[in-house]
C-alpha cells in the first residue's frame, strides 16, 4: 500500500506542479477503464464566496462490490496534500479519502445503484485548491464517467459569477491594456519607418509585422479571459488566439535569428548553417504551439498531459538555445576578419550593438522562463498576475530595445567607416587579444 501511495503521491505533486494557475473554465472530461489511484482534475482559486458545481455522468465502475467510501472526488490544497502524504507514509491513514485534511466532495458510497449526481459545493476558506479524483482500490477497480466541472467565484452585491481564479480576474484588463500598447508601438514605427523609408530595410519591415502579431495576440488573449471571466468558456476565441500565438511566437523567434545573423543590415543573404538554424526553430515553434493546445484543451486528467507538458517545455528551451547561435557565429566572423582587415576591426568595434543584443537575449529568456516560474511558485495565488505582468512587461522591455537599437538610419553610427576611426580600431585591437562574450 505503501508503495502504491508513494508512486501516486509523486505522480500528483509533479501534476500539481507543472499546472497553470489558470485552469478555471468549465471543463468536460471523459474518463475511461482508468485504474490510477490519483487523477487531477483542476486548479482554482477560490474567495470567500467560492463555489464548486460538480456533474458526472455515465459512471461505470469495473467492480461495485468494493468499499465505494474509498472512492471519490475531494478538494485540497498543495500544503494540505504534503500532510497527507506524510499521514499515508506514517501508516496513519491507508486512503487519501480518509485524511481530515482534505475536504471530500462526493463520494461513491452514496451512488446507491445510480450512473451520475449531481451537487454544489460551497467553499468559504479563500485559498487555492486542486480538484482531485482518488481510487483507493487502483489494482481493483477501473473507473469511466462523463465529468464536467465549474469552479468559480460569487463577486460582488450581485453574486455575479467569476470563472477566473482569484489571482487572475484582473487579467483581462492587462492583456487589453498592454494590446493597446503594442498598437501604439506599431503606429510609431509605421511613422519612423515612413519618414526612414529610404534607408528601411526589410528587416524593419518584418519587425512591423512582429510587433502587430503580438497586439493582435494579447487583444485576442484579453478576449478570450473576458469570455471565460463571464461565461466559464471562450466561446471560439481560443481559436484565434492560438493562431495568433502561433504566428507571433514564430515571428518572434525568426526575428531574434535574422537580426543575429545581420540579415538585410549586413548581407542580403543567408549562409547555409543559418538557415538551418531557421528550419530547426520554425518546426520546433510548430511542435510548442501543437503541445500548448494539447495542455490546454485536454487538462491534467488525461493519462498524457504531463508529457506534453514536458515536450513543451524542452522544446521552448531548445528554441531559446537555438537562436543564440547566429548572434555568436556572426560575432565570431567579424573577430576573424578583424585580425587582417582594418575596416573589419571597426565594423568590429561598431558591431558592438551586437555583444549588448546577445546578452540582452540571455537576459530576456533567462527572466520569461526561469524568474517568471520562480516568481509564480513563491506568489501568494491571490497575486498570480504579478507573474504575468513581469513576463509581459520584460517582453515590452525586449521589443523597445530591439527597435531602438535597430532603427533605421541614414547614417548609422554602427557602421560608418573612417581613416581616423580605422587607426583607433587597430590600435584598440592591438590591446584587446582576447574578445570574450
Amino acid at each position: 500500500m505503501r508503495m502504491r501511495s508513494s508512486s501516486c503521491s509523486f505522480f500528483l505533486l509533479l501534476v500539481l506542479g507543472l499546472l497553470p494557475l489558470s485552469l478555471s473554465e468549465i471543463r468536460f472530461s471523459e474518463v475511461r477503464n482508468d485504474d490510477r489511484p490519483i487523477v487531477p482534475f483542476d486548479q482554482f482559486g477560490f474567495t470567500h464566496k467560492g463555489r464548486l458545481e460538480l456533474n458526472v455522468s455515465r459512471i461505470s465502475l469495473s467492480n461495485s462490490n468494493l468499499d465505494l467510501s474509498k472512492v471519490g472526488f475531494f478538494l485540497c490544497t498543495l500544503d494540505s496534500w504534503l500532510h497527507v502524504l506524510q499521514q499515508l507514509e506514517d501508516g496513519e491513514i491507508r486512503c487519501t479519502l480518509q485524511s481530515d485534511l482534505v475536504k471530500s466532495v462526493y463520494t461513491f458510497n452514496s451512488l446507491n445503484g445510480k450512473e451520475s449526481f449531481n451537487i454544489e459545493y460551497k467553499e468559504n476558506d479563500a485559498d487555492q485548491y486542486n480538484l482531485v479524483f482518488a481510487n483507493c482500490h487502483p489494482q481493483q477497480l477501473k473507473v469511466s464517467m462523463d465529468v464536467k466541472s465549474a469552479m468559480y467565484n460569487l463577486d460582488g452585491r450581485s453574486n455575479t459569477r467569476d470563472y477566473l481564479s482569484a489571482g487572475r480576474t484582473i487579467l483581462p484588463k492587462v492583456y487589453f491594456l498592454l494590446s493597446l500598447v503594442y498598437f501604439a508601438l506599431a503606429a510609431i514605427w509605421i511613422s519612423v519607418l515612413y519618414k526612414k523609408r529610404l534607408t528601411a530595410f526589410r528587416i524593419h519591415y518584418f519587425m512591423l509585422a512582429v510587433v502587430i502579431l503580438k497586439a493582435l495576440n494579447l487583444l485576442c488573449e484579453a478576449e478570450d479571459k473576458s469570455y471565460i471571466k463571464r461565461t466559464g468558456s471562450a466561446h471560439g476565441w481560443d481559436i484565434i488566439f492560438y493562431i495568433f500565438s502561433f504566428l507571433k511566437g514564430i515571428s518572434l523567434f525568426t526575428l531574434i535569428v535574422l537580426i543575429g545573423t545581420g540579415w538585410s543590415f549586413l548581407k542580403p543573404f543567408l549562409q547555409d548553417k543559418e538557415k538551418k538554424v531557421l528550419m530547426i526553430v520554425i518546426p520546433l515553434q510548430v511542435i510548442a504551439n501543437i503541445a500548448q493546445v494539447v495542455i490546454d484543451e485536454s487538462g491534467p486528467y488525461g493519462h498524457d498531459w504531463v508529457t506534453w507538458k514536458q515536450v513543451f517545455l524542452l522544446v521552448d528551451v531548445v528554441c531559446c538555445c537555438a537562436v543564440l547561435f547566429p548572434i555568436v557565429w556572426s560575432i565570431k566572423n567579424l573577430r576573424e576578419a578583424a585580425r587582417t582587415d582594418g575596416k573589419a576591426a571597426v565594423n568590429l568595434m561598431k558591431l558592438t550593438l551586437f555583444r549588448h543584443y546577445y546578452i540582452v537575449v540571455i537576459c530576456y529568456i533567462y527572466f520569461t522562463r526561469v524568474v517568471v516560474y520562480a516568481l509564480e511558485t513563491i506568489t501568494s495565488y491571490r497575486y498570480s498576475w504579478t507573474s504575468v505582468v513581469a513576463a509581459e512587461l520584460a517582453t515590452l522591455a525586449f521589443y523597445i530595445f530591439t527597435g531602438y537599437k535597430f532603427k533605421p538610419e541614414a547614417h548609422n553610427p554602427y557602421f560608418v567607416i573612417d581613416d581616423e576611426e580605422e587607426e583607433a580600431a587597430a590600435e584598440s585591437l592591438k590591446l584587446e587579444d582576447e574578445f570574450e562574450l
